[in-house]
């Protein structure tokens, strides 16, 4: 397993229907975490890269309904 993260842009503020809806991307295989960032409007992902791409992750969490672009400083340097 290649655990990747991601930043993300929400697109407007998470209402609890994009938050519930976060809640069912934690069943989709290969999405590790998410954590929606208290300021700013950027949400963290943690992916397995051997199981999806950064495309893969924005198209699923688009068809789920969460409306999220690829954020300016996308990849998040791993803690070493």
């Amino acid at each position: 397993m290649s655990r990747t993260q991601i930043r993300l842009e929400l697109l407007r503020p998470p209402d609890a229907a994009t938050l519930e809806r976060l809640l069912r991307a934690h069943s989709i295989y290969g999405l590790l975490r998410l954590t929606p960032e208290s300021a700013g409007g950027g949400l963290l992902v943690e992916f397995d890269a051997t199981r999806l791409s950064e495309q893969e992750v924005i198209s699923l969490l688009r068809r789920l309904g969460v409306p999220v672009s690829l954020s300016r400083s996308s990849v998040v340097p791993s803690p070493a």
